[in-house]
């Protein structure tokens, strides 16, 4: 075990044009893990009400998940539901519900304080930086949020990001966070709150990496069918982090690749509800996507 993934676990109801899922699993650390365990083991965090389905646990127990931190309180489990439009970027949240969230207090076991990785989900940044603070070590800390806690709970959200090391937006919230439309200029500008390194999501358009005077623009594939794209950022997070935990290697070269890998398990998750693809998913059918990425991005030096 090298990683720790502190975050949500939730039941998700969606609609898209396509269908409907009631009450599946979700949560940003249940997509991050279900997708970063295809590379290395890892410990969960999180925190879940007496209601939540035992199919739910098992379906953690069939991967190599540390669930000692995963705790069960009375109450209900945090609900999210939302709504895509034909256009699956725009979303709308018709109910969030918290339930057992509001007290979550994180505990990390002795063992999982020890992993050099630790993924801090999209979580109130006073949740995240109890995280941190519970870690031994000086771990590779990477994280994601969201505007709700840029806009109002900034100055936490600033002292969490000075120990990250990777912080994973997407545009919005990169433009958001550096008060500037210029995603380069705002690159500069977060990254000097802390991350030395900002991974910018772009959906169906890839991924921009900015580290130093180095950046990378990861593509996106061209995908035919999309059935619903929640927890697609968490699932390209988890292949970014677990590739990174599976090979202990930070450098620039490594993190293009693993920025690829976390591209591919976004593709995979889109594909159908919930955790269904990534059930049967192989890792020849991973390896696979990952030669098409790149035979995307190749291309000839002129003469």
């Amino acid at each position: 075990m090298s990683l720790t993934v502190v975050g949500t676990v939730a039941l998700d109801t969606v609609e898209t044009p396509f269908g409907k899922l009631e009450e599946g699993l979700g949560g940003s650390a249940t997509h991050f893990a279900a997708s970063a365990t295809f590379f290395c083991p890892l410990a969960l965090v999180a925190v879940v009400g007496a209601d939540f389905p035992e199919a739910h646990l098992d379906f953690f127990r069939s991967r190599p998940i540390d669930l000692a931190a995963l705790e069960r309180h009375p109450g209900k489990t945090f609900r999210w539901k939302g709504r895509y439009e034909h256009d699956l970027n725009v979303a709308h949240t018709l109910d969030t519900q918290l339930n057992v969230l509001l007290d979550f207090n994180p505990r990390l076991t002795p063992a999982m304080r020890k992993n050099p990785f630790l993924f801090l989900g999209n979580i109130d940044p006073a949740i995240q930086l109890k995280g941190i603070e519970q870690m031994e070590g000086k771990p590779f800390i990477a994280a994601d949020t969201m505007n709700y806690w840029i806009s109002g709970h900034r100055e936490s959200l600033l002292k969490t990001l000075k120990r990250v090391h990777l912080l994973l937006i997407n545009e919005a919230e990169a433009r958001l966070l550096a008060d500037t439309p210029n995603l380069v200029k705002a690159s500069r500008i977060i990254r000097e709150m802390g991350p030395k390194t900002l991974v910018i999501k772009r959906g169906e358009y890839g991924a921009l990496v900015f580290h130093g005077d180095e950046v990378f623009s990861a593509p996106a594939l061209p995908l035919e069918e999309i059935l619903d794209p929640t927890g697609a950022g968490d699932s390209f997070a988890g292949g970014v982090l677990g590739y990174l935990a599976k090979t202990g290697d930070l450098s620039f070269r490594n993190l293009k690749k693993a920025v690829i890998y976390g591209s591919v398990m976004a593709s995979f998750i889109v594909e159908k509800f919930s955790m269904d693809r990534l059930r049967d998913l192989t890792h020849a059918e991973i390896e696979g996507r990952y030669r098409q990425f790149c035979e995307l991005a190749h291309f000839e030096m002129p003469a």
